[in-house]
């Protein structure tokens, strides 16, 4: 049995290192939280679902890490050595696991809803990457927190492992996706998507490298370079990945604007060059050939029934029973 990194005692300067991470880790999530919500209207509705996940994932991962706030200035007592754990300081690991059980999938959701896939495709690789990357986190939280406290070097790795062939089969789903998509996609907006998983999948090798470092090590100042490499792994993959992938989107849609399939109510810019201009037709209108819905008249205006002002007024209100 090997003692778990939150049993470490730290010291005064790995305790403010790590306090100093945590809170700029949850202000600049909060910070893209924001900028997301401002720059949600800039995608086509086509790509809106990379939106939504977007939100979801910095809106959760800075919820997160005001937790984890809380949680370490909780789990740590201060002594005349330094800052000493006690039984709450677990939490300052396990409570990662939960953000990552759902920020991690949403990540895939937002890769996948910019590709070119559609229909049951579409579908198909997005359930089946949510599911697995879901597995990755929740068999990794096993191995590392919950079996044996996660003292246990052999059984740790053991859930680690299965917790590989998770995330390998995951990054074969995207992979996969993307390079599907490439040959429908601009040269510009190939660039950008084989960048954003080149970052997403780089990112995620660190968590299997700080998962072997808790199995061979201890010591505070282990304890200290884990959580500071997740702040700032969490960071880069959160924050950076989610702005490449709005850049996907809007020039997606400035090419679906410039085609004529899509509609956009203002101008399209990335980077200060004008991608699209605003697709606003001067008549709202469904071209015959194109209409989903079969078209149904209206009924007669001869079959309405007419009443007087007294009549409807003697009409019962539904809020007062």
């Amino acid at each position: 049995m090997l003692p778990a990194p939150w049993e470490a005692p730290l010291t005064e300067s790995g305790h403010q290192l790590i306090l100093y991470f945590l809170g700029l880790a949850f202000l600049v999530l909060g910070a893209g939280f924001v900028r997301a919500i401002a720059t949600r209207g800039e995608v086509g509705a086509r790509y809106r679902s990379a939106t939504v996940a977007r939100l979801a994932v910095l809106g959760t991962a800075s919820l997160s890490y005001l937790f984890l706030l809380i949680a370490f200035v909780v789990g740590y007592d201060s002594t005349s050595a330094g800052w000493s754990p006690n039984e709450f300081a677990v939490n300052t690991f396990s409570l990662r696991y939960v953000d990552w059980s759902l920020t991690v999938p949403l990540l895939c959701a937002e890769l996948l809803a910019v590709t070119t896939l559609i229909g049951v495709a579409s579908k198909r690789a997005l359930f089946t990457a949510i599911g697995l990357a879901f597995g990755m986190i929740f068999t990794g939280f096993l191995g590392g927190i919950v079996v044996d406290g996660g003292t246990n070097p052999g059984a740790t790795l053991a859930w680690f492992g299965v917790s590989i062939v998770f995330w390998a089969l995951t990054n074969v789903v995207l992979i996969r996706a993307v390079k599907a998509s490439i040959p429908g996609l601009t040269p510009e907006a190939g660039r950008l998507i084989t960048n954003a998983t080149i970052l997403l999948l780089s990112g995620w090798v660190v968590y299997p490298i700080i998962a072997i470092i808790q199995v061979f090590t201890f010591g505070g100042e282990w304890t200290t370079t884990i959580q500071v490499v997740l702040c700032i792994a969490d960071i880069v993959v959160k924050v950076g990945f989610s702005t490449i992938i709005l850049d996907v989107a809007k020039l997606r849609t400035a090419e679906d604007v410039r085609s004529g399939e899509d509609l956009h109510p203002e101008a399209i810019w990335i980077s200060s060059i004008k991608q699209s201009d605003a697709g606003l037709p001067p008549q709202v209108f469904l071209e015959q050939s194109r209409v989903v819905h079969a078209p149904r008249s209206r009924p007669p205006a001869s079959s309405a029934l007419g009443m007087s002002a007294e009549e409807a007024l003697d009409i019962p209100d539904p809020s007062d029973d």
